[in-house]
């Protein structure tokens, strides 16, 4: 497993390893930081008092003995203080006494002639080794050494293993801290990540086309500024896409009685073209072709600003669908062309026209993009109609089906100069969806184009 494998790669899931992460080690530091802090008072308060201890029993011993003294008055000394303890006079020392005092220490007890202590190990056993030397104090109160020097060994198993038992309790508290932690996260990763969830969906949404999606700014973070500034691009967007739309109507209409006037003069045209020399009579066809096309242009951009304004019209009535399409395909001299596969009736209520146009949309696209046999296939479904069109053609590019309804768009940027605008299946789209139910597309198993257009059945109340 690769190294980039281990890290986290959502926003949530990163949020929530660093801010685990942090409270944990802040714990486990803090946790350490308590423990050590204890176990150094621990060890200092055992050596003030083992210190104190040793200092007071010689100071209450100091005045019986017998200057200089004899080793039997060291002797005595050891015994009243204790079995792991060496009491020294020169070269004279007491016997059974522990001997455990270093050459360091001695030398800073001779040297400095006050109290030193010292921690080793000896035989994986902790000690505290004390020394002292022994004062006298003369008549005046003047203190002053009388060469007797004490070595204390105190065994500091049971203060280590207190220590252990502090070390413990932090390694138990920073694990605690854990599953609080986990808590704490994801509560903090959700206050984050649900404001960027909504600004996520309301981008999403946008992207659909949907520009009236907008997300209420909380706060006065970046997040906030973020929010507000997708608000106010949704709004800019929308401003333009309504700029747009008006400008397609207004040119629309305002072409409409020009392109009469002039399609008036084309059928002239038509009437005696064929008395015109040969090149003229091309001309004349040719702006008669051009002149159909611009016609049909503006029809289809009219129809498009109508959808857009909501201002589309519906004229329902009762219909049997597969009376409707065969009259569609008879009218276009088509039903030579197409199977046609359909049940004795289906009745619908819907508009007419608008059924025509889809129909002949799709089946006109087949006969001219696809292949034969094309063949359009109606089904009865219990809450729908289906209208199928199939050819077995080459089919729809896998990159091309999700443009396939998007206005203006041609599969094929070769076919810039085909009688198409690129309209039809939008507008192909949005009439079914003015019925209520909706058109798709996508390729057969064999490979050819297939669209279908669904129609619901619960529209009675229309």
């Amino acid at each position: 497993m690769s190294a980039r494998r281990l890290v986290p790669r959502g926003l949530r899931a990163r949020l929530l390893v660093a801010f685990v992460l942090v409270a944990v080690l802040a714990a486990a530091a803090a946790a350490w930081s308590s423990a050590r802090s204890a176990s150094a008072a621990l060890v200092a308060t055992t050596q003030q008092r083992l210190a104190g201890t040793l200092t007071g029993q010689i100071a209450a011993l100091a005045p019986q003995l017998t200057y200089p003294p004899t080793r039997d008055s060291l002797d005595r000394l050891r015994a009243a203080l204790g079995a792991n303890t060496l009491v020294t006079y020169g070269d004279l020392r007491s016997v059974a006494g522990a001997d455990l005092a270093t050459d360091s220490l001695r030398a800073a007890v001779r040297g400095e002639k006050r109290l030193v202590t010292q921690r080793l190990i000896a035989g994986e056993t902790p000690w505290l080794l004390i020394g002292t030397p022994v004062m006298l104090t003369a008549p005046d109160g003047a203190r002053a050494p009388s060469g007797i020097e004490v070595y204390s060994a105190h065994d500091l198993t049971g203060v280590e293993e207190q220590i252990d038992r502090l070390t413990r309790s932090a390694a138990i508290t920073a694990a605690l801290a854990l599953p609080l932690a986990v808590l704490l996260a994801l509560l903090a990763a959700g206050s984050v990540l649900r404001p960027v969830r909504k600004l996520r969906d309301t981008a999403r949404r946008l992207a659909a086309g949907d520009l009236d999606a907008r997300t209420p700014p909380r706060g006065a973070d970046e997040l906030a500024d973020l929010t507000v500034t997708v608000n106010e691009m949704a709004e800019s967007l929308q401003r333009m896409q309504a700029d747009a739309k008006r400008f397609a109507a207004d040119v629309s209409h305002e072409l409409r009685t020009p392109l009469s006037t002039l399609t008036a003069v084309v059928e002239v045209m038509a009437a005696t073209a064929d008395t015109m020399e040969p090149d003229a009579r091309e001309s004349a066809r040719l702006a008669i072709t051009e002149t159909h096309r611009l016609v049909r242009l503006v029809e289809d951009l009219m129809e498009v600003s109508r959808f857009d304004a909501g201002t589309a019209r519906m004229r329902w009535e009762e219909t049997d669908v597969a009376v409707a399409v065969r009259d569609c395909l008879r009218s276009r001299g088509w039903l030579e062309q197409v199977e046609l596969l359909v049940p004795e009736e289906i009745s619908l209520r819907l508009d007419r026209r608008r059924l025509d146009v889809v129909v002949a949309n799709l089946v006109g696209n087949a006969l001219r993009y696809g292949a034969p046999p094309v063949r359009v296939r109606i089904s009865v479904l219990p809450d729908q109609v289906r209208v199928e069109v199939t050819d077995h053609g080459p089919g729809l590019p896998e990159h091309v089906l999700p443009k396939v309804f998007d206005r203006f768009y041609k599969a094929d940027t070769a076919r810039t100069r085909t009688p198409g605008s690129g309209l039809g299946l939008a507008i192909a789209r949005e009439n079914a969806r003015l019925h209520g139910g909706d058109l798709t597309a996508d390729n057969t198993v064999d490979g050819g184009a297939r669209f279908e257009l669904w129609l619901p059945r619960n529209l009675e109340d229309r």
